[in-house]
C-alpha cells in the first residue's frame, strides 16, 4: 500500500527511450502530434514515459483510446513501481503496431493503483506531401 499519493511529474510520448550512463533518460522522436500521409495508418512503436514522486509502492497502467473513447487501441499491463523517500521513479511503457483509423484527438489515460490520475490528448492528422522543388541560386544570392 502506498504511504502517500503518487504525483505525476511529467509524461512524454516518443518513438524510443534509452537509459544512459549516470541514470540519464534519452528520449528520441518526441511527439506533440502525429502526422501521416494516409489514414488509416500504423505506428510501429511508441513509448509513454512517466516520472513519479510520492514515497511508496504503486502500480501504473496506460491506455490509449480512440477520439470517441469507444475503442481501446492499446493497454499496458499493470506495472509495479516504487518511489523512495525524497526520490522519484520513471515508468516507460512501449506499444507496438498501433492502428490509427482516422484523424482526431486520441486519449492517453494514466492509472495509478487502478485510479485514473491523468488524461491527455495527442492529435493525429493526415497531411499531403507537397512536391519539393529545387530552387536555383541566382546571381543576386550572396553569402556574408
Amino acid at each position: 500500500m502506498a504511504a502517500s499519493k503518487a504525483e505525476l511529474v511529467y509524461q512524454i510520448t516518443c518513438e524510443d527511450v534509452r537509459l544512459e550512463i549516470g541514470n540519464k533518460v534519452s528520449l528520441m522522436g518526441v511527439f506533440q502530434e502525429m502526422f501521416f500521409q494516409r489514414l488509416p495508418a500504423v505506428l510501429n512503436r511508441i513509448a509513454v514515459v512517466s516520472q513519479w514522486r510520492g514515497e511508496g509502492d504503486y502500480t501504473s497502467e496506460i491506455r490509449i483510446l480512440s477520439p470517441d473513447r469507444v475503442v481501446t487501441l492499446a493497454s499496458s499491463q499493470p506495472t509495479a513501481f516504487q518511489v523512495p523517500k525524497n526520490g522519484y521513479a520513471n515508468n516507460v511503457n512501449f506499444f507496438i503496431n498501433l492502428h490509427f483509423e482516422r484523424p482526431g484527438n486520441y486519449i492517453i489515460q494514466t492509472f495509478v493503483n487502478s485510479e485514473l490520475v491523468a488524461e491527455r490528448t495527442i492529435a493525429v492528422a493526415q497531411v499531403e506531401m507537397q512536391n519539393a522543388t529545387a530552387v536555383a541560386a541566382t546571381d543576386n544570392d550572396s553569402v556574408n
